[in-house]
């Protein structure tokens, strides 16, 4: 690793050399996820990691939590560590927060990767393929009772129907408290970013190449949710790994860096 820092509260590390990509991580979670895809981009690309604010070694986010404060927060950390427009890939929640960084800071974005992610998670007229609203509540409610039991309750959802369920739920609940405890604000924040962002309207403004990778068996962002996005942004693509759930790139490690490799050779 070839640096680290916690500039105003933020952690950020950045590792190898060549052309930037940024990993943002998902909800409870920290920049360690991101270990072996790291590890794997690195050897041809300078790789910067963030820990969301309340995640990991960063601090808890100054304001209201939504989509768009930590977006504008990566904004203002990350424009003095770029050298130049990133590739920015997001996981879930963190696939969010890129899109919407791309959104926003165009100059800071050559392209964007949605890891198991859409616009908006959950159901709503016209977007039959997501989470139940009610399903985000519950978890909003245990929340109050139990948040780390909630936490890892909602890891082993990431993995259902996984054809390595097993190994990816030892291997998230090895990471999640790898860095600390999330602060409380962002896992409350992070289930109302989940239950409220919608950015779907704003997508045709999107000024750059857009790839949606996901996995065949996710129930948090179904393989139907990307294709629907594809409707939206006719030149993005889409890649759904076979046997895979809401983590593809711990499900099939090889597969999903394939993926992300043919990709960058062609964005």
């Amino acid at each position: 690793m070839s640096g680290a820092s916690d500039r105003r509260g933020l952690h950020v590390e950045v590792q190898g050399a060549g052309p930037d990509v940024v990993l943002v991580h998902g909800w409870g979670l920290h920049g360690g996820i991101w270990d072996r895809v790291a590890e794997h981009l690195s050897t041809a690309h300078r790789v910067v990691r963030v820990d969301l604010p309340g995640h990991g070694y960063s601090g808890p986010l100054d304001g209201e939590y939504t989509v768009d404060t930590l977006a504008t927060r990566l904004c203002e950390e990350l424009a003095d560590t770029l050298a130049s427009p990133a590739i920015w890939l997001g996981w879930s929640l963190g696939g969010l927060v890129a899109l919407a960084v791309a959104l926003r800071r165009i100059d800071l974005v050559r392209a964007v990767v949605l890891v198991a992610a859409t616009p908006r998670f959950i159901t709503a007229p016209g977007w039959a393929h997501g989470v139940k609203p009610g399903v985000l509540d519950e978890f909003a409610t245990a929340l109050a009772q139990d948040y780390r039991g909630t936490l890892l309750q909602f890891l082993t959802l990431q993995t259902v129907f996984s054809e390595h369920a097993r190994d990816e739920i030892r291997y998230l609940r090895s990471k999640v408290f790898e860095r600390g405890e999330p602060h409380p604000q962002a896992l409350y924040g992070g289930v109302e970013v989940l239950k409220s962002a919608d950015l779907r309207a704003q997508l045709s403004a999107l000024a750059c190449p857009l790839f949606l990778l996901g996995g065949e068996r996710d129930t948090l962002a179904p393989p139907q949710a990307l294709q629907q996005v594809a409707t939206l942004v006719p030149s993005a693509r889409v890649a759904i790994l076979r046997g895979a759930s809401h983590a593809p790139f711990l499900s099939d490690p090889d597969a999903f860096n394939t993926q992300i490799d043919a990709w960058l050779a062609n964005v």
